[in-house]
Parts: C-alpha cells; structure tokens; sequence
C-alpha cells in the first residue's frame, strides 16, 4: 500500500532519514490514509532524540520536550516529532509518570491505544503493521495492542475513545477489548470533565450514535452521564411511544444522521447535544394514570435544570448551554397556529436557536409511534411554514429592529433607566401582533397613549 503524504510531512520525513535517523508517519493518519480519508493533521514519529530533531530544522517549538514532542514549523503549518517512547508507570489513569526514549519502532507502536492506531509508514520502508491493524481494518474491528486491561489501566480515556471509533467507523469492539471496558469503566471518574465532553460530543455527532447503548450496556455512563442510564431503563407505557426514554433518544438522533447531512459543524454539534438530552427529565418526572399510561408532563420544564447541571459539569461554554436549554425547553411546545402566537413563540425561543429547534422537532416526531400521526406532522410543519414566511417577510421580532429607540423614548420625556427597557418591550408586543406598526409614528402614537 502507498499513502501520499503532504509536501511537508515528506520534507520532514526525507530529511530525517537522509540524516540517518529512521521516521514514519504514524497513528490517525496511516489508518485514515488506508481508508481513503484525508487525515486532519500528521503525526510523525523518529528515533532521533528531540536535540537531535532540533539541530536539523530551522524552526522548532517544545510542545512536549520531556515526552519527546518537538513541534516543526513550516511556513505557518507545525508537524509534532515524537521520539520513539516507552511509558512509564501511570499513576492517574492517564498519564505516564515518565517516559524513556527508545531505538525500536515496535517498544512505540505496542504502548498505542488500539491496532488500527498503531501503524507506521514511510514510502521508503511501506507500512509497518506490527499488530494486526490492517487486518481489523478490513474485518472492522476496534480492538487494543496486547492486553486491554493494561491499556485501560494505563489511560481510562482509551475506553471513551474505543466507543468513539466505534461510533465513527461503525465497528465492532471485539470481545476482549469489551471484557476489559466493562471491568474498568469505573476508572473513568479519574479523567478530566473536558476529555470527556470531547469523546461523548465526538460519539453522538457520528454516523452512528447508538453506540450510546453500548456505553450504557459496557457500565460507561454509569460512570460519566449517569442520567442516561435512568432514560434507558425508563419504560414509556403510552400511545405515542414504541420504546424506552434512552432509545427514543437514539433514533431521534439516527434521523438526524439521515436528514440533516449537510448542515454545518456547529449547528450539528447543538443539535446533537439537545436531542441527547432533550428528554433527560422523563425519568424523573415520569407519573402513571389509573389506566396504567405513563406520562411526562412537565418533563421540558424540569428537564432545563438538570441539562443546565449536566452541560456545567462537563465545563460546557455559556453560549452553548444557553442554546441547549432553550432548545429543550421548547422542543415539546406547540404554539397556536396563528402569526402573533408564532412570532412571540419565536421571541421565546430566540431567533438564531429556530433552525435547530425545527430540526429537533421533527427528529423527535419520528421517534414516536403513528398515533395521532397526521395532527402531530400538521402542527410541526405549519408551524414551519410560518415560521419561514415570518423570517423571508423581515417581520421585526427584537427590540433592536423596532423603528424607535431609547434616545427616541427619551425625547417624549421617558426617564432613562429600566422604564426604558419596558416600554421598548410593550411596544415590541404591539409590532409581534402587527407587523405593520413598526413605523416611527405609529410607535410614537402609541407611546402617547400608554403615557397619557
């Protein structure tokens, strides 16, 4: 097999070895390369030492000096150099307390997470396939070097990541990596809120999010998001679901695979993140009728708390829980059909959340049963309908927009101050009715009256 690598990481790699040091592209970007993807970045490895590194290129950076990570900088593009490393004991489940640097290619690629990450190559030497990567490549199989319990024992992220490759490749974990994850999840309370929140946000933004089971089943989420265990085994006794809370969630999320392929990074990544936890209350606000149905209510409500508790423990930014909350908040509402109802419904949820909160919408529609089908389609895509004539029409939907200001308010003689703000909202409660009093003196007039 040959892989192209990019002009610079062939400049860096010649120059080692006409040096006389060996070098390789290694991990992510060999197992990518195979697959026929563009790697995002180039990772190489050496047997020179990081001096050594350092004397052949002009412009270098110590990223990682003492674990043997030279950053090599060519025009504005850096290239991480790593030594070839043996790791040291772990004393955190994470990282090595020290490591020792090494001749041998094999000692690096054996301390990697799994086979299809341990893989080396140079157009000069090929590939170096030391434990079977191809061959799980091909079979498509996550499965770690040597023994699992060490590597998990080593760094308890490598659990995380082993669902996450999974999730991204759509493979199978074989049954020793499995025995090893469920025998050591717990050690996952060790790892850092942020490391965490990066593997759960890589794994429900792939194409294949139900690996969210398999966390629950191998005892991961008990560890990590331990709501997502009571939303898998919170049964939904009632007409309008045909399964648990949990994997109501999952096909919600698999339709979102499908339909919404192409929208951007960002708005995927929010939607992902509040269709997840969209129905996180159920469990807790769960009540059964004297027919023996289940029911919810108030579950959007109550389910704003604990998304706000769960975003904030793994050290999620404002902006994003703001936008998540609002989004599961309103996610079950159904305004009144009509253009004053639709654009205070708009108000409320906030313009730049609109897109994601249709999209959420409909992902939840279709994880329920047909029953009562053609009133919930009707609602959801009138209310579509409405909103994006509301939108294409530029009907004034923040204070900002109205056609007077505070300065304006002043001028008649309003104090500045809160008075200021609240009128400004009551005169956007008169344009949200009718567009067509966003004209400066009918606004004017209409201050007249509620000062008079």
């Amino acid at each position: 097999m040959q892989i192209i690598y990019p002009k610079n990481v062939k400049t860096i790699i010649d120059k080692l070895q006409d040096a006389g040091y060996e070098a390789y592209a290694v991990g992510g970007c060999v197992r990518d390369s195979y697959l026929g993807i563009t790697p995002n970045d180039w990772d190489i490895t050496t047997n020179a030492f990081p001096e050594d590194v350092k004397k052949l290129f002009r412009r270098t950076i110590d990223i990682g000096i003492k674990h043997g990570t030279v950053k090599v900088m060519i025009g504005a593009q850096g290239y991480e150099i790593t030594t070839y490393r043996i790791d040291g004991e772990y004393e955190d489940s994470r990282h090595p307390k020290e490591v020792t640097f090494t001749g041998e290619l094999r000692e690096d690629l054996r301390r990697r997470d799994f086979t299809i990450n341990a893989m080396a190559y140079s157009e000069r030497t090929g590939i170096v396939d030391l434990f079977g990567g191809v061959d799980d490549l091909k079979k498509g199989i996550i499965r770690a070097v040597g023994d699992p319990r060490e590597r998990f024992s080593e760094d308890a992220l490598r659990i995380l990541r082993a669902l996450r490759f999974s999730a991204r490749f759509g493979y199978d974990i074989d049954e020793d990596t499995v025995a090893a994850i469920r025998e050591l999840a717990p050690n996952l309370s060790n790892i850092s809120a942020e490391r965490i929140r990066e593997e759960l946000e890589k794994l429900i933004c792939s194409d294949h999010p139900d690996r969210m089971r398999m966390a629950y089943e191998y005892g991961v989420t008990a560890v990590i998001f331990p709501e997502w265990d009571t939303m898998m085994e919170c049964d939904q006794i009632t007409p309008h679901h045909f399964t648990n809370v949990g994997d109501h969630t999952i096909v919600a999320l698999e339709y979102i695979v499908k339909n919404y392929p192409d929208i951007g990074d960002a708005d995927n990544r929010l939607l992902r993140i509040a269709t997840l936890l969209h129905d996180i209350a159920k469990p807790v606000m769960k009540t059964t009728g004297s027919d023996g149905l289940n029911h919810f209510r108030g579950h959007p409500e109550a389910g704003v708390g604990m998304a706000d508790a769960f975003l904030k423990r793994l050290k999620y930014d404002n902006d994003t829980i703001g936008r998540v909350k609002s989004l599961v908040r309103y996610h079950d509402d159904k305004p009144e059909l009509t253009y004053p109802s639709v654009r205070r419904f708009i108000v409320s949820v906030g313009v730049s959340n609109m897109e994601e909160l249709i999209r959420l919408k409909y992902a939840d529609l279709y994880a329920h049963t047909d029953y009562q089908w053609d009133e919930k389609i009707y609602q959801v895509e009138t209310f579509e309908k409405m909103y994006r004539k509301i939108i294409k029409d530029g009907d004034v939907l923040e204070i900002k927009d109205l056609a007077v200001n505070g300065h304006d308010l002043m001028e008649c003689g309003i104090k500045n101050g809160p008075q200021i703000g609240s009128t400004l909202k009551q005169l956007l409660q008169i344009v949200l009715d009718d567009p067509s009093e966003n004209e400066r003196e009918k606004l004017l007039e209409h201050l007249h009256e509620m000062t008079v």
